[in-house]
């Protein structure tokens, strides 16, 4: 039991690293953000971050990776409550999906965005698997072409409202009202 406690703390010191270095990168760019001050943005030190990660591209692809991969999931698992009405359901994925990189954390996505040759396929795959979660979701209250049309113009709609809202709340209610305005129920 004791290995495992130090697994969790090790990973869990890995995620919080993860998150710091992404929150830099965001605040300097990747090209001007050093190891240095991710290191101390994390509360580690720099031999101890390269033992974590040999170089900060591999860092970067790491964090990046994670924060699509863990907002994916949150947003699968919300579109898969079935129990759940469908609009709900919807407003809260794209909220897990885009909501929590609008406003003052839009340039998390944005130093994500601009550099994709840095991330390998998740950047494509990712969108592309959040794209069919929703479409999937929709389509159980309409044929499936209908499905395809109103994802799609609600992932339009969310990239637009993520540049366009001041805040998370702004974002979220204006695409309640576009979720209302398209899906059935």
């Amino acid at each position: 039991m004791a290995g495992s406690e130090g697994q969790g703390g090790e990973a869990g010191r890995r995620d919080q690293v993860l998150e710091s270095a992404l929150h830099t990168f965001a605040r300097f760019g990747y090209r001007k953000t050093s190891m240095e001050e991710i290191a101390g943005e994390a509360r580690i030190s720099r031999p101890g971050l390269y033992f974590l990660f040999s170089s900060k591209q591999e860092l970067f692809r790491a964090a990046a990776t994670r924060a699509l991969e863990c907002d994916l999931a949150a947003a699968e698992q919300v579109l898969a409550d079935s129990e759940r009405p469908l609009r709900g359901r919807l407003v809260e994925a794209f909220d897990r999906w885009a909501g929590r990189y609008v406003g003052p954390a839009r340039d998390v996505m944005a130093v994500i965005e601009q550099n994709p040759d840095l991330l390998g396929g998740i950047v494509e795959t990712a969108p592309v698997r959040f794209r069919q979660s929703v479409t999937d979701a929709i389509a159980q209250v309409t044929d499936r072409q209908s499905a395809t049309d109103i994802a799609q113009t609600l992932i339009s709609t969310s990239l637009g409202l993520k540049y366009q809202a001041d805040t998370r709340d702004s974002y979220l209610a204006r695409l309640a009202v576009a979720v209302r305005l398209l899906v059935p129920g």
